[in-house]
């Protein structure tokens, strides 16, 4: 059985562990702006110019350029200059000046953070063992098993590879042979989805599964192909527009009982995407996650920065809204469901070396929200067959099950809660964040 003990290294201790003791004030989020996208293409670099915070903190790109129409965009956002939350919380707690990161150390929250972050550390080191994460993302990233062995041996972490039968990457035919062309943007998003992954869930097997392309069609097939393989917990970051079309993916691709299927809710503000508006998933909304001197050690706000940027939420145009869903402002399915950690700037730590420098790099968008929330459904375990585990959390609404984000805003709408946090159910972050399994069991 594979054990998951946080990796301790010189002055380089849990977030929450140092404020908690020493008491101080949350980190301030940084705000961002989006940058100008890269040229439209199926697989090609990502925008060389980075955006800038408003704030001078922080500068980040997107991991994927804009896809050709039709296409899915991955959801990673790579942090490429200034000082993260946890860069300053360090350097607080050392009271020295926060340095600006680079590829040798890491730069954002780590395993034993967001175990502690949402009250999972218990679980994280006894739970998961047999259960199999599944993260589907479009091309390949040849370097995937190995970046994943760094992450998870800094973090002392067990180790997870093809030998030892933690980890298979496949195609979405299920070959493990004949993979789609290498692409730097999704191998990007690909190191921070395994990585989340093993951050939650450090006892689970890994499935990694690479469509030949980022076309609904392909990646639905990957997701298929996941479920065939046994997976019961699948999580998806990427999205794109809405269209007529989505009521035959839902039934073609993301209808399947008795797994836990997690899709990003979308980095571009108040608006709903696809899959996430799929009425068979869980759409996960994106938080600002700071340390604090609460009793829980955290605080979390709504993810965004313009109305045009952050979590994204909102009414779908098609998709039929779930019995469970019971807000009265969309007649349709309301996005999302749940929500954790999305913020850049307060972003977590993934080891990547494939078209770009080697070593540690700190990541944001609802990508990293949404492996971390299908690490928690496969901690909690087996979904019961038949199921919908998108159901789950509503059934644990307004319990100490989550934790209740009521502060920060994505954008305008005309229904507040779709776009505003409340008390409760609102659009950006859905019925809150984890506080342990109980509102992701069955």
């Amino acid at each position: 059985m594979r054990t998951a003990t946080p990796h301790i290294t010189p002055n380089r201790r849990s977030i929450r562990g140092r404020w908690s003791r020493l008491g101080s004030a949350a980190v301030a989020t940084a705000t961002l702006v989006l940058a100008g996208l890269g040229a439209a293409g199926q697989a090609t670099a990502a925008p060389a110019t980075p955006s800038k915070s408003t704030a001078g903190k922080v500068t980040w790109t997107r991991a994927c350029a804009t896809p050709a129409k039709g296409r899915m965009a991955c959801k990673a956002l790579r942090v490429t200059g200034g000082t993260t939350a946890f860069q300053e919380a360090e350097a607080k707690a050392d009271g020295v000046t926060p340095k600006a990161a680079d590829a040798s150390t890491p730069s954002g929250y780590g395993p034993s953070d967001l175990q502690g972050a949402y009250g999972l550390t218990s679980a994280a080191s006894s739970k998961g063992s047999g259960e199999t994460i599944a993260i589907v993302d479009a091309y390949d990233d040849p370097n995937a098993e190995a970046d994943l062995a760094k992450y998870r041996s800094h973090y002392g972490l067990s180790s997870c590879t093809t030998a030892n039968g933690c980890f298979k990457k496949v195609s979405q035919t299920g070959s493990t042979t004949a993979l789609p062309t290498a692409d730097s943007g999704w191998a990007e998003e690909i190191s921070l989805d395994l990585d989340m992954a093993s951050a939650t869930c450090p006892n689970c097997d890994i499935l990694l599964v690479e469509a030949k392309s980022s076309s609904m069609a392909n990646l639905g097939t990957a997701v298929n192909r996941a479920v065939t393989l046994g997976a019961k917990s699948v999580s998806n970051s990427y999205g794109g527009g809405e269209s007529s079309s989505d009521s035959s993916y839902d039934t073609s691709y993301f209808k399947h009982p008795g797994v836990a299927i997690t899709v990003s809710a979308g980095d571009s503000g108040y608006g709903a995407e696809y899959p996430a508006a799929s009425q068979y998933v869980t759409a996960v909304g994106g938080t600002a996650l700071s340390s604090d001197s609460s009793s829980r050690g955290w605080s979390e706000k709504v993810w965004s920065t313009s109305s045009t940027e952050g979590t994204g939420s909102g009414c779908s145009s098609y998709d039929t809204k779930p019995t469970w869903q019971t807000d009265t402002g969309c007649t349709k399915r309301a996005v999302s469901d749940v929500s954790a950690v999305a913020d850049p700037a307060t972003g977590v730590s993934v080891y990547d070396s494939y078209g770009v420098t080697a070593g540690w790099y700190t990541f944001g968008g609802t990508s990293a929200s949404a492996p971390i929330i299908a690490g928690v459904y496969a901690l909690a375990g087996t979904p019961s067959t038949g199921s919908y585990p998108a159901k789950f959390p509503y059934a644990a609404a307004g319990t100490s099950a989550l934790n209740d984000v009521t502060s920060g805003s994505n954008g305008t709408c005309t229904t507040s809660y779709l776009c505003t946090a409340t008390s409760g159910y609102d659009g950006p972050t859905g019925l809150g964040t984890p506080e342990g399994l109980t509102a992701f069991t069955g």
